[in-house]
Protein backbone atom coordinates (compact mmCIF):
# COMPACT_ATOMS: atom_id res chain seq x y z
CA UNK A 1 0.00 0.00 0.00
CA UNK A 2 1.43 3.61 -0.84
CA UNK A 3 1.94 5.71 1.81
CA UNK A 4 -0.51 8.17 -0.32
CA UNK A 5 -3.16 6.18 0.12
CA UNK A 6 -5.61 6.28 3.04
CA UNK A 7 -5.09 3.49 5.87
CA UNK A 8 -8.29 2.10 6.38
CA UNK A 9 -9.65 1.04 9.60
CA UNK A 10 -12.53 -1.54 10.48
CA UNK A 11 -14.55 -0.43 13.74
CA UNK A 12 -15.65 -3.75 15.69
CA UNK A 13 -18.39 -3.31 17.69
CA UNK A 14 -21.52 -4.85 19.60
CA UNK A 15 -22.93 -5.88 22.96
CA UNK A 16 -20.78 -7.06 26.06
CA UNK A 17 -19.81 -10.70 25.06
CA UNK A 18 -21.47 -10.79 21.97
CA UNK A 19 -17.90 -12.43 20.38
CA UNK A 20 -15.85 -9.03 19.60
CA UNK A 21 -12.86 -10.63 20.71
CA UNK A 22 -13.11 -14.34 19.11
CA UNK A 23 -13.36 -12.69 15.58
CA UNK A 24 -10.90 -10.08 15.74
CA UNK A 25 -8.51 -13.47 16.96
CA UNK A 26 -10.31 -15.00 14.08
CA UNK A 27 -8.79 -11.93 11.53
CA UNK A 28 -5.61 -11.95 13.01
CA UNK A 29 -4.93 -15.60 11.85
CA UNK A 30 -6.82 -15.32 8.80
CA UNK A 31 -5.18 -11.76 7.43
CA UNK A 32 -5.00 -12.65 3.43
CA UNK A 33 -1.98 -11.30 3.14
CA UNK A 34 -2.85 -8.11 5.27
CA UNK A 35 -0.21 -6.62 8.22
CA UNK A 36 -2.73 -6.08 10.31
CA UNK A 37 -2.78 -3.74 13.66
CA UNK A 38 -5.15 -3.64 16.71
CA UNK A 39 -7.06 -1.60 19.43
CA UNK A 40 -8.37 -2.65 22.06
CA UNK A 41 -10.55 -0.75 24.00
CA UNK A 42 -11.04 -2.23 27.43
CA UNK A 43 -14.12 -0.99 30.15
CA UNK A 44 -12.62 -1.59 33.57
CA UNK A 45 -8.58 -1.98 34.12
CA UNK A 46 -8.07 -5.61 33.63
CA UNK A 47 -6.39 -6.65 30.01
CA UNK A 48 -8.42 -9.56 29.30
CA UNK A 49 -8.75 -8.98 25.80
CA UNK A 50 -5.34 -7.12 24.99
CA UNK A 51 -4.05 -10.26 26.84
CA UNK A 52 -5.89 -12.70 24.68
CA UNK A 53 -5.22 -11.24 21.22
CA UNK A 54 -1.59 -11.12 22.19
CA UNK A 55 -1.08 -14.70 22.89
CA UNK A 56 -2.40 -15.40 19.45
CA UNK A 57 -0.20 -12.64 17.34
CA UNK A 58 1.64 -14.04 14.01
CA UNK A 59 4.05 -12.53 11.77
CA UNK A 60 1.24 -10.44 9.83
CA UNK A 61 -0.08 -9.18 13.39
CA UNK A 62 2.85 -9.01 15.67
CA UNK A 63 2.18 -8.26 19.35
CA UNK A 64 3.53 -4.71 18.89
CA UNK A 65 0.61 -4.08 16.61
CA UNK A 66 -2.02 -4.75 19.17
CA UNK A 67 -2.74 -1.65 21.37
CA UNK A 68 -4.64 -1.42 24.36
CA UNK A 69 -6.52 1.92 25.30
CA UNK A 70 -8.45 0.94 29.12
CA UNK A 71 -8.60 4.40 30.16
CA UNK A 72 -12.59 4.74 29.21
CA UNK A 73 -14.79 4.50 26.35
CA UNK A 74 -12.71 4.98 23.34
CA UNK A 75 -15.40 7.88 21.76
CA UNK A 76 -15.07 9.77 24.95
CA UNK A 77 -11.25 10.05 25.07
CA UNK A 78 -10.39 10.63 21.61
CA UNK A 79 -8.22 13.20 22.14
CA UNK A 80 -6.09 11.91 25.10
CA UNK A 81 -5.39 8.49 23.97
CA UNK A 82 -7.38 7.41 20.66
CA UNK A 83 -6.27 9.82 18.23
CA UNK A 84 -2.15 8.99 19.90
CA UNK A 85 -2.20 5.47 19.66
CA UNK A 86 -3.77 5.88 15.53
CA UNK A 87 -0.90 8.11 15.16
CA UNK A 88 1.38 5.19 17.12
CA UNK A 89 0.45 2.41 14.95
CA UNK A 90 0.19 4.59 11.16
CA UNK A 91 4.08 5.50 12.27
CA UNK A 92 5.04 1.59 12.22
CA UNK A 93 7.61 0.20 10.28
CA UNK A 94 6.92 -1.59 8.39
CA UNK A 95 3.31 0.30 7.94
CA UNK A 96 0.01 -1.99 8.98
CA UNK A 97 -2.14 -2.52 5.81
CA UNK A 98 -5.39 -2.47 7.93
CA UNK A 99 -6.85 -1.60 11.54
CA UNK A 100 -8.74 -3.07 13.25
CA UNK A 101 -10.99 -1.52 16.25
CA UNK A 102 -12.47 -3.46 18.81
CA UNK A 103 -14.56 -0.86 21.06
CA UNK A 104 -15.91 -1.67 24.68
CA UNK A 105 -19.24 -3.15 24.61
CA UNK A 106 -20.63 0.42 26.27
CA UNK A 107 -19.15 2.59 23.29
CA UNK A 108 -21.28 4.51 20.95
CA UNK A 109 -19.54 3.77 17.55
CA UNK A 110 -21.06 7.20 15.64
CA UNK A 111 -18.81 9.20 18.19
CA UNK A 112 -15.52 6.95 17.41
CA UNK A 113 -16.48 8.34 13.76
CA UNK A 114 -16.66 11.88 14.18
CA UNK A 115 -12.79 11.58 15.58
CA UNK A 116 -11.79 10.33 12.32
CA UNK A 117 -12.16 13.78 11.16
CA UNK A 118 -9.87 14.76 13.74
CA UNK A 119 -7.38 17.09 11.52
CA UNK A 120 -4.19 15.20 12.46
CA UNK A 121 -5.52 11.99 10.98
CA UNK A 122 -8.30 13.05 8.28
CA UNK A 123 -6.32 12.88 5.23
CA UNK A 124 -4.87 10.05 6.08
CA UNK A 125 -7.19 7.30 7.37
CA UNK A 126 -10.48 5.83 6.39
CA UNK A 127 -13.21 3.65 7.98
CA UNK A 128 -13.48 0.80 5.86
CA UNK A 129 -16.39 -0.44 7.60
CA UNK A 130 -18.11 -0.84 10.90
CA UNK A 131 -18.86 -4.31 11.73
CA UNK A 132 -21.63 -4.68 14.33
CA UNK A 133 -21.97 -8.40 16.55
CA UNK A 134 -25.29 -9.07 18.08
CA UNK A 135 -25.51 -12.10 20.25
CA UNK A 136 -28.63 -14.23 18.32
CA UNK A 137 -29.50 -15.98 21.99
CA UNK A 138 -29.25 -12.14 23.68
CA UNK A 139 -30.97 -10.25 20.78
CA UNK A 140 -34.07 -12.60 20.29
CA UNK A 141 -34.59 -12.91 23.80
CA UNK A 142 -34.60 -9.05 24.59
CA UNK A 143 -31.49 -9.43 26.92
CA UNK A 144 -30.30 -6.40 25.98
CA UNK A 145 -32.88 -4.66 28.23
CA UNK A 146 -33.24 -5.50 31.44
CA UNK A 147 -37.38 -6.68 31.90
CA UNK A 148 -37.97 -6.31 28.59
CA UNK A 149 -41.47 -7.33 28.83
CA UNK A 150 -42.47 -4.84 31.53
CA UNK A 151 -41.27 -2.13 29.18
CA UNK A 152 -42.89 -3.33 25.93
CA UNK A 153 -46.20 -3.66 27.92
CA UNK A 154 -45.97 -0.10 29.42
CA UNK A 155 -45.90 0.66 24.98
CA UNK A 156 -48.79 -0.85 24.51
CA UNK A 157 -50.89 0.66 27.21
CA UNK A 158 -49.49 3.99 26.40
CA UNK A 159 -47.58 4.78 23.40
CA UNK A 160 -46.56 8.14 24.59
CA UNK A 161 -44.36 6.50 27.07
CA UNK A 162 -40.94 5.50 26.04
CA UNK A 163 -39.16 3.64 28.84
CA UNK A 164 -36.36 2.47 26.40
CA UNK A 165 -32.82 1.52 28.90
CA UNK A 166 -29.63 2.53 28.00
CA UNK A 167 -28.72 -0.81 27.17
CA UNK A 168 -31.31 -0.71 24.36
CA UNK A 169 -29.92 2.67 23.44
CA UNK A 170 -26.80 0.82 22.74
CA UNK A 171 -27.28 -1.59 21.03
CA UNK A 172 -29.86 0.43 18.28
CA UNK A 173 -26.75 3.23 18.14
CA UNK A 174 -24.32 0.13 17.06
CA UNK A 175 -26.92 -1.67 14.85
CA UNK A 176 -27.96 2.11 13.26
CA UNK A 177 -24.18 2.74 12.40
CA UNK A 178 -23.45 -0.81 10.95
CA UNK A 179 -22.28 -1.98 7.33
CA UNK A 180 -22.94 -5.40 8.36
CA UNK A 181 -24.54 -7.32 11.40
CA UNK A 182 -22.65 -10.25 12.30
CA UNK A 183 -24.94 -12.99 13.83
CA UNK A 184 -22.89 -14.59 16.59
CA UNK A 185 -24.08 -17.76 18.36
CA UNK A 186 -26.44 -18.79 16.84
CA UNK A 187 -26.44 -22.58 17.21
CA UNK A 188 -27.45 -21.33 20.92
CA UNK A 189 -30.18 -19.37 19.68
CA UNK A 190 -31.52 -22.03 17.39
CA UNK A 191 -33.21 -21.48 13.94
CA UNK A 192 -36.05 -19.90 15.63
CA UNK A 193 -34.22 -17.50 17.99
CA UNK A 194 -32.08 -16.75 14.96
CA UNK A 195 -35.53 -15.57 12.93
CA UNK A 196 -36.53 -13.79 15.63
CA UNK A 197 -32.85 -11.99 16.02
CA UNK A 198 -32.98 -11.19 11.98
CA UNK A 199 -36.54 -9.43 13.04
CA UNK A 200 -35.42 -7.72 15.82
CA UNK A 201 -32.58 -6.13 14.04
CA UNK A 202 -34.61 -5.45 11.06
CA UNK A 203 -36.94 -3.50 13.00
CA UNK A 204 -33.97 -0.85 14.54
CA UNK A 205 -32.17 -0.90 11.78
CA UNK A 206 -32.55 2.55 10.10
CA UNK A 207 -31.87 0.87 6.16
CA UNK A 208 -31.07 -2.69 5.37
CA UNK A 209 -28.11 -4.21 6.45
CA UNK A 210 -27.10 -7.67 5.44
CA UNK A 211 -26.92 -10.67 8.42
CA UNK A 212 -24.64 -12.88 8.43
CA UNK A 213 -24.66 -15.84 10.99
CA UNK A 214 -21.59 -16.51 12.39
CA UNK A 215 -19.78 -19.05 14.78
CA UNK A 216 -16.78 -19.13 16.82
CA UNK A 217 -15.95 -16.21 14.85
CA UNK A 218 -15.17 -17.92 11.99
CA UNK A 219 -16.45 -15.62 8.91
CA UNK A 220 -14.83 -15.29 5.36
CA UNK A 221 -12.27 -11.96 5.79
CA UNK A 222 -13.25 -10.90 2.20
CA UNK A 223 -16.96 -10.85 3.71
CA UNK A 224 -16.15 -8.06 6.89
CA UNK A 225 -12.97 -6.76 5.35
CA UNK A 226 -12.51 -4.19 2.75
CA UNK A 227 -16.12 -2.60 2.48
CA UNK A 228 -14.52 0.82 1.38
CA UNK A 229 -17.51 2.47 3.32
CA UNK A 230 -15.88 5.42 4.01
CA UNK A 231 -18.14 5.28 6.86
CA UNK A 232 -17.11 8.68 8.40
CA UNK A 233 -18.47 10.47 5.24
CA UNK A 234 -21.81 8.85 5.45
CA UNK A 235 -22.90 9.84 9.01
CA UNK A 236 -26.37 11.15 7.99
CA UNK A 237 -27.57 7.52 7.01
CA UNK A 238 -26.16 6.33 10.49
CA UNK A 239 -28.85 7.97 13.50
CA UNK A 240 -28.11 8.02 16.85
CA UNK A 241 -30.12 8.34 20.01
CA UNK A 242 -27.49 11.04 21.09
CA UNK A 243 -27.24 12.84 17.58
CA UNK A 244 -27.12 16.58 18.56
CA UNK A 245 -24.65 16.16 22.01
CA UNK A 246 -21.70 16.44 22.39
CA UNK A 247 -20.42 13.53 24.14
CA UNK A 248 -22.32 10.83 26.14
CA UNK A 249 -21.57 9.47 29.62
CA UNK A 250 -21.37 6.05 31.11
CA UNK A 251 -22.65 6.68 33.99
CA UNK A 252 -25.36 3.90 33.73
CA UNK A 253 -23.05 1.25 33.84
CA UNK A 254 -19.91 0.75 36.49
CA UNK A 255 -16.92 -2.28 36.60
CA UNK A 256 -15.38 -3.38 39.89
CA UNK A 257 -12.61 -5.96 40.08
CA UNK A 258 -12.73 -8.65 42.49
CA UNK A 259 -9.44 -10.35 43.66
CA UNK A 260 -9.65 -14.15 44.06
CA UNK A 261 -7.58 -16.91 46.00
CA UNK A 262 -6.74 -19.64 44.20
CA UNK A 263 -9.96 -22.38 43.31
CA UNK A 264 -9.95 -25.55 44.45
CA UNK A 265 -12.92 -26.49 41.83
CA UNK A 266 -13.55 -24.13 38.63
CA UNK A 267 -17.37 -25.42 38.94
CA UNK A 268 -18.00 -23.94 42.09
CA UNK A 269 -16.57 -20.07 40.62
CA UNK A 270 -18.85 -20.84 37.50
CA UNK A 271 -21.87 -21.17 39.69
CA UNK A 272 -20.86 -18.33 41.81
CA UNK A 273 -20.71 -16.25 38.50
CA UNK A 274 -24.02 -17.26 37.79
CA UNK A 275 -25.71 -16.58 40.98
CA UNK A 276 -24.49 -12.95 40.33
CA UNK A 277 -26.13 -12.88 37.00
CA UNK A 278 -29.56 -14.52 38.66
CA UNK A 279 -29.06 -12.34 42.07
CA UNK A 280 -27.86 -9.42 41.45
CA UNK A 281 -28.40 -8.72 37.55
CA UNK A 282 -24.58 -8.48 36.69
CA UNK A 283 -24.28 -8.17 33.11
CA UNK A 284 -21.12 -9.54 32.10
CA UNK A 285 -17.66 -11.04 33.90
CA UNK A 286 -14.50 -11.71 32.51
CA UNK A 287 -11.20 -12.30 33.90
CA UNK A 288 -8.85 -15.29 35.01
CA UNK A 289 -8.14 -17.73 38.11
CA UNK A 290 -5.47 -19.72 39.34
CA UNK A 291 -7.12 -23.17 40.14
CA UNK A 292 -5.04 -25.42 43.18
CA UNK A 293 -2.75 -27.99 41.47
CA UNK A 294 -2.88 -26.69 37.74
CA UNK A 295 -0.47 -25.99 35.92
CA UNK A 296 -2.43 -23.32 33.27
CA UNK A 297 -4.26 -20.38 34.15
CA UNK A 298 -8.46 -20.04 33.74
CA UNK A 299 -10.09 -17.97 31.62
CA UNK A 300 -13.07 -16.88 32.21
CA UNK A 301 -15.72 -15.12 30.48
CA UNK A 302 -19.28 -14.75 31.21
CA UNK A 303 -22.65 -12.88 29.68
CA UNK A 304 -24.85 -13.07 32.07
CA UNK A 305 -26.07 -16.83 33.79
CA UNK A 306 -23.74 -18.21 30.38
CA UNK A 307 -20.59 -18.16 31.26
CA UNK A 308 -17.43 -20.07 29.41
CA UNK A 309 -14.15 -21.02 30.68
CA UNK A 310 -10.91 -22.59 30.17
CA UNK A 311 -7.05 -23.05 30.61
CA UNK A 312 -5.79 -20.86 27.91
CA UNK A 313 -1.97 -20.92 28.65
CA UNK A 314 0.63 -22.31 31.64
CA UNK A 315 1.23 -19.80 34.35
CA UNK A 316 4.90 -18.23 33.61
CA UNK A 317 7.93 -19.08 35.76
CA UNK A 318 8.22 -16.39 38.42
CA UNK A 319 4.44 -15.38 37.94
CA UNK A 320 2.27 -14.72 40.56
CA UNK A 321 -0.54 -16.90 40.69
CA UNK A 322 -3.45 -14.66 40.97
CA UNK A 323 -7.30 -14.67 40.31
CA UNK A 324 -8.94 -10.76 39.06
CA UNK A 325 -12.48 -11.13 37.46
CA UNK A 326 -14.19 -7.17 36.31
CA UNK A 327 -18.03 -7.21 37.38
CA UNK A 328 -19.80 -5.03 34.92
CA UNK A 329 -23.13 -4.10 35.44
CA UNK A 330 -25.93 -1.22 34.96
CA UNK A 331 -24.84 1.24 38.16
CA UNK A 332 -27.46 0.49 40.35
CA UNK A 333 -26.81 -3.33 40.05
CA UNK A 334 -23.08 -2.69 41.37
CA UNK A 335 -23.68 -3.52 44.75
CA UNK A 336 -19.68 -4.57 45.71
CA UNK A 337 -20.19 -5.97 49.35
CA UNK A 338 -22.73 -8.30 47.78
CA UNK A 339 -20.95 -9.20 44.60
CA UNK A 340 -17.50 -10.02 47.14
CA UNK A 341 -20.21 -11.90 49.35
CA UNK A 342 -20.82 -14.11 46.42
CA UNK A 343 -17.46 -14.68 44.63
CA UNK A 344 -15.24 -14.78 48.02
CA UNK A 345 -17.20 -15.74 50.42
CA UNK A 346 -16.53 -12.99 53.19
CA UNK A 347 -17.24 -8.82 52.35
CA UNK A 348 -13.96 -7.55 51.45
CA UNK A 349 -13.21 -3.29 51.50
CA UNK A 350 -12.96 -2.09 48.47
CA UNK A 351 -9.82 -1.63 46.70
Amino acid sequence: MSNLEKLPVTVITGFLGSGKTTLVKHLMQNPQGKRLAVVVNEFGDVGVDGDILKSCAIPDCPAENIMELANGCICCTVADDFIPTIEALMALEPRPDHILIETSGLALPKPLLKAFDWPDIRSKITVDGVIALADAEAVAAGRFAPNVEAVDAQRLADESIDHETPLSEVFEDQISCADIILLTKPDLAGPEGVAKAKEVIAAKAPRPLPVVEVAEGVVDVRVVLGLEAAAEDDMEARPSHHDGHHDHEHDDFESIIVELPEQTDPLDLVAKIERLAKELNILRVKGYAAVQGKPMRLLVQAVGSRVRHQYDRPWEPGEERHSRLVVIAEHDDIKEAEIRDILVGVTEAAE
